[in-house]
């Protein structure tokens, strides 16, 4: 059995899904394949060639042994859904997405998992790519209590590009729009994801919780420029403006996402605003990052922005008309360029 799923970007909505708000996401095509077979013992071995690892549990202890134990935590909640495992699997996993750098490989190996125990249980199911999605999600954030989102988990998943809405109820809606190249550059900086992203939402959320002592009617869906912001410090105020701006900016790309023909060059300025405030508010990008942008604004691309959590890994910039040039003057500030464009969800090879 053989399995592939995408790697992903955020085009609007980075930092916003762990706050309720809604995200537009589009995996790529740079992906992850697990090959695998069942053992006639009990035994789990992952090897990762990549990174030179491999991973051995045996299904008769599935005590997690680490903060991130994602193997077994996959096999746990594919049992919470009535899966039963009577054998265990010889597995390898490869991947061209680039590791630790804000393009979900982590969640494509997620979802393949997901994806592969749901194919080799001892009754297989028949699940779609949303619900591997969800139990992605449970997988990887829910059972371990991590800050992100399921923004990964659900375009890796799905693949293509989606708007996914979480509040007040989970919404997914494929978007079908003719986007051309984009340009991913990794600045091959090592970020330290988990403390980006308790730092950005945690603060957001004491925040949020702040403001409904002065406007106790307002949700973050609804708060607006009539927001009594009285009891805030001058940066809690500047925190508030840029996650409100975030959260507008989606309104605005998203009629534009809806068409068939969109302007790339208005969908590039709205990338470019939505990584001023990454940038200047969360402050999650690097003085790398920011070379590699400038250089493919010079070389033509009509906008980007940091990928992921920040603090180093990739950015994207998008170049309809010239991405060769643009991922060449990415490589020549030091970073590593791939050309992408949509790709599909997980999938049986």
């Amino acid at each position: 059995m053989e399995i592939s799923s995408p790697g992903r970007i955020c085009l609007f909505g980075e930092h916003q899904d762990y706050l309720g708000l809604p995200v537009i996401a589009m995996a790529i095509s740079l992906r992850a394949k697990l090959r695998g077979e069942k053992r006639s013992d009990n035994q789990i071995f992952i090897h990762k060639p990549d990174v030179n690892e491999t991973e051995n549990f045996s299904l008769d202890d599935l005590t997690y042994a680490k903060s991130r134990d994602y193997f077994k935590s996959g096999i746990v909640v594919c049992k919470n859904e009535g899966l039963t495992f009577s054998h265990g699997f010889e597995c390898e996993i490869t991947s061209d997405i680039p590791i630790r750098g804000g393009t979900s490989s982590s969640s494509a190996i997620a979802v393949s998992w997901i994806h592969f125990l749901s194919q080799m249980a001892d009754e297989p199911a028949n699940w779609d790519q949303i619900k591997i999605g969800e139990l992605a999600y449970r997988s990887e954030v829910a059972e371990f209590n991590e800050p992100g989102g399921m923004m990964d988990q659900y375009t890796t998943a799905m693949g293509h590009l989606i708007y996914l809405q979480s509040e007040p109820d989970i919404t997914i809606r494929s978007l079908n729009p003719n986007l051309e190249a984009f340009v991913l550059g990794d600045s091959c900086e090592s970020k330290d994801t988990m403390s980006i992203l308790s730092r950005c939402r945690d603060s957001r959320l004491a925040l949020i919780q702040k403001l409904k002592i002065n406007n106790p009617n307002s949700t973050i869906h609804s708060l607006d420029e009539s927001a009594d912001l009285s009891d805030l410090s001058t940066d809690e105020i500047k925190l508030y403006k840029g996650t409100m701006k975030n959260r507008d900016l989606i309104k605005m790309a998203l009629p534009e996402l809806e068409q068939d023909e969109p302007n790339d060059k208005l969908i590039g300025q709205l990338f470019s605003d939505h990584h001023y405030v990454l940038r200047d508010v969360l402050q999650v990008s690097t003085p790398k990052i920011e070379k590699m942008m400038g250089a493919a604004l010079n070389a033509g691309a009509l906008g980007g922005k940091i990928n992921g959590s920040g603090g180093g890994g990739c950015m994207f910039a998008y170049a309809p008309d010239n991405p060769e040039k643009v991922a060449e003057a990415i490589e020549k500030v030091g970073g590593k360029s791939y050309i992408v464009q949509i790709d599909e969800g997980t999938i049986v090879l």
